[in-house]
């Protein structure tokens, strides 16, 4: 930053100096955060970090405590928890239940609720069957119908919604129901479809693993160089947009520091699941999702929007946000992850069945994100709320499992880690909007 002396030159100004006063000229009151830079190492990213944890922002940190509890308390009890194998399966199995709450991600950042996702999942897993098996469509070919009907559906709650007004809960639970019907249909008397164990079921089962490199150790270690050399050259050209702009930018050091410990999460994880059966394809495209996604609420108009709607919809309208367009679309990437979902969860199962999107699906898709810091009050998560959310209920699952623990034990410790993430999200809000933050 600079300013104008009595010359008419440039003076530099301390930005680091400048926040410091702008904080403290006022007590109370609030500052821009973007206006600090981190000239200080790693006492200035602690300084930065107690004005979050004050200020109410807490983003992944309570989830993150919460699983390493987890892993500890289970891991005491039964040594076998933190094994490659039992590791293995909660990755596994974080995939299917994870890319459907990936689109409700998108819903509860505009304040609202998609309870169609299980029964829609369901549905388009049985149009697939149907296409692919009944009638020898190209699996290919099935699938990309599959989540356009998704898409299609989603879109069609989105509409009654944004243009007819109807409440998202109502359209959503009318939704959950209606297509629940119309799947038992599609399905026919017999009620299930056997997949073929080629082609797509196949790639996604959980005997495939590292992508285009089939079952070779190499392909995730591979995988583990490609995640951290893109994470490295995004880092630098991030940095030099913003060094071309005149704002302030990440260090070298930083982003050093970041690539590093991404490398070492990712070669880990690619080692521990090399123990067993390697890293299955669901969960690399599941992270692709993942990483595709954080793009499009962070760095594009469109994700803008969508945290702009779910802040303040009059504030949006006046801006020249169209919000029926902002809403209809949020509940087509909610309708078409929720088929890809199904998609997965059905490979998994080796069949689409009536039993596809019952039981406690809804609930696990819904609380995911929740428990992973997406707020239900809307405006405020990131997209890896929904991979946060998957492992603790995953974790959960599997630590019960290996305790010999009945269901519905399961059932009332997820409820409570569900009920302790919302009151922390309300908490959360409450200081920040008494520290003039929120």
């Amino acid at each position: 930053m600079s300013t104008q002396d009595d010359t008419g030159k440039a003076a530099p100004v301390n930005t680091t100096k400048a926040a410091a006063t702008a904080e403290t000229a006022v007590p109370g009151a609030a500052f821009d955060p973007r206006l600090l830079i981190r000239e200080e190492g790693l006492k200035g990213y602690l300084t930065e970090f107690k004005r979050k944890v004050k200020g109410g922002e807490l983003g992944s940190l309570p989830v993150v405590i919460g699983l390493i509890v987890i892993w500890g308390i289970f891991q005491g009890e039964n040594s076998s928890f933190l094994t490659a194998g039992n590791l293995s399966s909660i990755l596994y199995y974080v995939a299917g239940t994870g890319l459907i709450s990936v689109g409700l991600v998108f819903v509860l950042l505009l304040g609202e609720i998609d309870l169609s996702v299980a029964s829609v999942s369901g549905l388009c897993s049985a149009v697939f069957g149907v296409l692919a098996v009944n009638h020898g469509m190209n699996a290919w070919l099935a699938t990309i119908l599959a989540l356009l009907t998704g898409a299609a559906i989603g879109a069609l709650h989105g509409w009654f919604f944004a243009k007819i007004g109807v409440p998202a809960f109502v359209v959503t639970l009318a939704g959950n129901l209606a297509w629940n019907g119309l799947m038992i249909k599609v399905l026919g008397q017999s009620g299930s479809i056997n997949l073929s164990a080629k082609g797509l079921f196949s790639f996604l089962g959980i005997g495939n693993s590292a992508f285009f490199m089939g079952a070779d150790i190499a392909g995730g270690y591979l995988l583990a160089v490609l995640a951290t050399a893109a994470m490295l050259i995004s880092s630098l050209l991030e940095r030099r947009r913003r060094v071309q702009a005149g704002v302030p930018a990440r260090p070298f050091s930083e982003i050093l520091l970041r690539t590093g410990l991404l490398a070492v999460a990712v070669f880990l994880t690619a080692w521990v699941l090399n123990q067993s059966t390697g890293v299955p394809n669901s969960l690399v495209l599941f992270g692709v999702v993942l990483i595709v996604c954080d793009f499009v609420l962070r760095r594009t108009p469109f994700g803008r929007k969508i945290f702009a709607v779910g802040g303040n919809i009059e504030a949006s309208r006046r801006a020249g946000i169209s919000v029926p367009a902002i809403r209809i679309s949020v509940f087509a990437i909610s309708g078409f992850f929720a088929a890809l979902g199904g998609l997965v969860l059905a490979a998994e199962q080796g069949a689409a069945s009536t039993s596809a999107g019952s039981g406690n699906a809804l609930m696990l898709a819904i609380a995911a994100p929740v428990i992973g810091g997406t707020s239900l009050f809307g405006g405020r998560g990131r997209i890896w709320s929904a991979l946060l959310g998957m492992l603790v209920i995953e974790s959960i699952t599997m630590g019960l499992n290996l305790l010999n623990m009945q269901s519905s034990v399961q059932f009332m410790i997820t409820g409570g880690v569900l009920l302790a993430a919302v009151v922390i999200d309300s908490v959360s809000r409450r200081t920040q909007k008494a520290s003039g933050r929120a």
